[in-house]
């Protein structure tokens, strides 16, 4: 079973959903197959908050993978990333499942490694990530698929 726990470990890899069409329907349908489907549903769907909540009535499961706390952390950091170019450190808090003194160091490793900035907001913290080409797109102008004016004004008497 932990093969299956070590499948969702790598999202956002395919390899969850993979080895679910291994499994016949009927024993998806026992209640530990059940879980891992939700969880990774969550996960799928970047409800978080609901995945650390459905993963910590299932602890003793979750004990016996090494490491996949922190491989759902980073997924989650991941996909926050694509997404924000800033997060409040609640949001991030509540993505990653930590706080307190344990948010603050790892808070603090992330900016010494990894480029990230922590700015003061009205309320809360904010969390500047990392520059990436999906959080900080670029308008590219491709000049080969430029159509002059004049030919759309050709097209203005034809729609009238």
């Amino acid at each position: 079973m932990s093969f299956y726990w070590q499948a969702l470990m790598a999202m956002p890899g395919p390899d969850f959903s993979l080895c679910l069409f291994l499994i016949p329907e009927h024993v998806q349908m026992e209640e530990q197959f059940k879980t891992l489907i939700v969880l990774s549903h969550y996960l799928e769907t970047a409800r978080f908050r609901q995945f650390w909540d459905e993963a910590s009535k299932n602890h003793s499961i979750l004990d016996v993978v090494p490491g996949f706390e922190q491989a759902i952390q980073m997924y989650a950091i991941h996909v926050l990333s694509l997404t924000y170019q800033k997060v409040p450190r609640p949001v991030l808090a509540e993505a990653i499942n930590i706080e307190g003194l344990a948010l603050d160091k790892f808070l603090e490793y992330h900016v010494a490694n990894s480029g990230w900035v922590i700015e003061k907001g009205a309320h809360s913290q904010i969390i500047v990530l990392s520059r990436n080409e999906f959080n900080h797109p670029e308008l590219k102008k491709n000049t080969a698929e430029t159509v002059p004016f004049e030919h759309v004004t050709r097209i203005f008497p034809v729609l009238s």
